[in-house]
């Protein structure tokens, strides 16, 4: 099952190659933030928001909502613990 995490971004770590720092659950992990970075806006301009980060890419942009109630999903589910052990292996 292909399973999209949500996750915060909360620094960007290069700019050039579209890097950032997201953090879920208190980890934080580098991730490839090219599919959500607007094209009028500056890589920067991604710090705070949330997205969906799938095999180290920001897939989509989402909502605190949405990332609510997707988090609340996930652990209803007793996914969330295995997705944040997966988040850990690659924490930075």
């Amino acid at each position: 099952m292909c399973l999209g995490i949500p996750a915060r971004i909360v620094a960007i770590s290069d700019t050039e190659r579209f890097l950032a720092i997201a953090e879920i659950a208190g980890i934080r992990r580098e991730v490839n933030i090219t599919c959500v970075v607007e094209d009028d806006a500056r890589v920067e301009d991604c710090v705070g928001i949330w997205v969906l980060v799938h095999v180290g890419f920001a897939m989509a942009r989402i909502d605190e909502t949405e990332a609510a109630a997707t988090l609340a999903a996930l652990d209803a589910l007793g996914e969330a613990e295995a997705a944040r052990a997966e988040l850990a292996q690659g924490a930075t």
